[in-house]
Order: C-alpha cells, then sequence, then structure tokens
C-alpha cells in the first residue's frame, strides 16, 4: 500500500497545527531557558518582572503546546479514518492476499512525517522570529542572550514525531480490524440508532429539509467539532491580538493574529471540504427533484451554523479569561503593566468579520456544490 501525493496534500492541516504549536514553544521555552541562567544576575527591582516572564513562558507554552497536541490527535484520527474509508477494497485485497492488520497498519507511520514537517519548520521559524521576540520580553537593564538548546530540537521535533507516528500506527491497526468480506464489498462500518420520527410541524418538503439537515450533521458530528474549532481560533486570535497591543508589543499581537487567522482557515478548509466531498450524490439528487441551490447548501451546512457560533462565543470568554488571568494573577506584582478590561468595539468589529467570512465561505462551496452534474455522480459509480 502506497501513500499518494494526493493522499499526502490532504495532511496540511495537520502540518500547520504542528508548525503553530511548536513555532510558539520554541521561543519561548528558549527564553526560558536562557533567562533561567542569568537568574543569579536578577536585582530585587527586577525580580518581580523576571518572574513574571518566567511564568508567563511556561504558561503560554503549556496552554498552546498541550492544546494544538491535542487538536493534533483529533487531526490524526480524522485523516486516517478517511484514508481507511476510501480505500476500504484496496486494504481489503492486501487482507485478502495474506496482510497481516500489523503489517499494514505499520505503513501508516508515514504519516507521521506531517508531524515531523510541520515542527521542523516552526523550530525553524522560531529561531528567526526569535531576536524579535526576545526584543519584546527581555526585561530592560537585564541582557538575554540568544542561545541554542539541543533538548528543544530533541523534544519538539523528534519526540512528536515518534509519538504520533505511533499513534498513527496504532489507530491503523484498530480501524482496520473488521471483515474482510466487508470491505472488498467497500461497507463502512455504521451504528445506526433507531429512532421514532416526530410528524412534520410544517410542510412536507420542509420537513424533508430539516431532516437532511439534522442527518448531515449526525453522520459527520467530527467535522462539528472542526468547524467550532476554526471559529474558535479565529475569535479568539484575532480579540487577542489586538488586546496584546497594549499589554505586550506590536509584534506579539501581529503574530498571534496571523497564527489564529492561519489556524482558523486551514481547519475550516479541512472541514468544508470533507462535508462537500461526502454530499455530492445527496446535493445532485436534491437538484433533480427541483431544490434550489440554497436549500441544498442549508441542507449540508445548515446544522453547523450553531456550532460556528459557539466556537465564537467560547473563543471570547477564553482570550477575555486568559488575559485576565495573566494581568491580575501573572503580572499582579508589577507596576508597569497596565489594567485589561473586555475590548468591546474589538468584539463587535470581530464579529462582524467572523459573519461575513463565515458567510462568504458557505456561498463559495454552495456555489461548488451547484456545479456538480448528476450525470458526473452517476459516472462516478
Amino acid at each position: 500500500m502506497i501513500i499518494s501525493l494526493k493522499d499526502g496534500l490532504k495532511l496540511f492541516g495537520i502540518i500547520i497545527v504542528a508548525f503553530c504549536a511548536v513555532f510558539v514553544c520554541t521561543f519561548f521555552l528558549n527564553f526560558y531557558m536562557d533567562a533561567v541562567e542569568i537568574k543569579d544576575t536578577v536585582t530585587e527591582a527586577q525580580q518581580p518582572l523576571y518572574d513574571a516572564q518566567l511564568a508567563t513562558a511556561r504558561f503560554t507554552s503549556a496552554i498552546s503546546g498541550g492544546f494544538l497536541g491535542l487538536i493534533a490527535i483529533v487531526m490524526v484520527v480524522f485523516y486516517i479514518k478517511l484514508y481507511v474509508d476510501g480505500h476500504m477494497r484496496q486494504l481489503g485485497i492486501l487482507k485478502a492476499m495474506g496482510w497481516s492488520n500489523q503489517k499494514i497498519a505499520f505503513r501508516f507511520w508515514v504519516f507521521g512525517l506531517s508531524i515531523f514537517i510541520g515542527t521542523a519548520l516552526g523550530f525553524g521559524a522560531g529561531h528567526i522570529a526569535m531576536p524579535f521576540i526576545y526584543e519584546g520580553l527581555t526585561i530592560d537593564t537585564l541582557d538575554i542572550d540568544i542561545h541554542f538548546h539541543a533538548i528543544l530540537l530533541i523534544m519538539l521535533v523528534f519526540v512528536p514525531t515518534i509519538i504520533y507516528s505511533l499513534f498513527a500506527c496504532g489507530y491503523a491497526y484498530f480501524a482496520l480490524r473488521r471483515p474482510v468480506n466487508d470491505m472488498l464489498k467497500g461497507r463502512v462500518e455504521k451504528k445506526l440508532k433507531r429512532r421514532k420520527e416526530k410528524p412534520a410541524k410544517d410542510s412536507k418538503e420542509r420537513s424533508f429539509l430539516v431532516e437532511t439537515c439534522f442527518k448531515t450533521l449526525g453522520s459527520k458530528k467530527l467535522l462539528a467539532f472542526f468547524v467550532a474549532f476554526a471559529c474558535f481560533c479565529f475569535s479568539a486570535m484575532v480579540q487577542m491580538g489586538a488586546s496584546m497591543k497594549q499589554l505586550s508589543t506590536e509584534t506579539m499581537g501581529l503574530m498571534i493574529l496571523v497564527i489564529g487567522i492561519v489556524l482558523a482557515v486551514t481547519t475550516m478548509f479541512m472541514a468544508v471540504t470533507s462535508l462537500v466531498k461526502n454530499n455530492v450524490k445527496t446535493v445532485s439528487m436534491m437538484k433533480v427533484f427541483g431544490y434550489s441551490m440554497k436549500e441544498c447548501a442549508l441542507s449540508v451546512f445548515g446544522g453547523y451554523v450553531p456550532f460556528a457560533f459557539l466556537g465564537f462565543v467560547v473563543g471570547t470568554g477564553y482570550q477575555y479569561g486568559l488575559l485576565s488571568l495573566m494581568v491580575n494573577i501573572v503580572y499582579k506584582d508589577v507596576a508597569a503593566v497596565p489594567d485589561y478590561n473586555f475590548n468591546v468595539p474589538v468584539f463587535f468589529i470581530t464579529l462582524a468579520c467572523f459573519i461575513v467570512l463565515y458567510t462568504a465561505v458557505m456561498a463559495v462551496y454552495a456555489f461548488k456544490l451547484n456545479k456538480v452534474s448528476v450525470k458526473e455522480v452517476m459516472l462516478e459509480n
């Protein structure tokens, strides 16, 4: 079994997440290790800010690295499941030829390469940006020189690559534990729960659209998480980036803003592309029965709108809570740090941008769905 270039390109989302996580952790942890080495030279007047800077480095690395690490695990699971489901017959043929689950699963170590590429690029970019970051973090009258720490290269690049490669092989092994006959027939295991259908309150047309919307959402629950996460990143990072101008430096604020937008765009692209791909047949049949492009789009995307706004709300609360914690607890003994209050104008500007961008993304993909013809779908089968 060979993972093609096309399949490898689908791992772009994991590369981006791994890059962002290691990029942030690299310069914060490097700063922490360099700052610890000069602790004996810190004066009593510099001590509060020095301790606050160390706490910031530890806290930010743990939050960003840990959270994005978990997101990367979810993405690995998502991509492997898509690959197994999309290559069910080919994998079934290999098993029929005598290949064991272990032998096939071992080939999935390739998925760990995406982690290596992302972490290596993030580590390199972190060192490139380090002089600018140190300028904003370094305490006045206290010089902190940049040093290379090999232990960070091992822990941030090679260790995650090994862990995620092993995880990919392990998850693939369990994903392949299904009957060979079902795999040869291309069957994807799904547990269907019977439920009593409620009578339609409105017309039959409305009942069908609502039911289709809920079935689409129920068949792709994991995509709801990715949609919410994309909106969470946009909301939290954009508002935090704007607020960081008064709490830190413009460089730090711009960095946070760019990371948030990149994560949001990448995750949303991955989720919506998968959603469109899995609903092409449904939409083509709806077009045959006379449903408009708007109705087809609502049946596919409508169920994910509440999750998008939920992600935005959670992101708003997250950035406000995180910055409040930093100012009121970590920097409480530092007199030079200004007070932080919820930025209402930035919130409404971010909300307006979110609504416009989210609507535009849905409109673009709705147009893409509308271009699919029934003839193309029939020829694929």
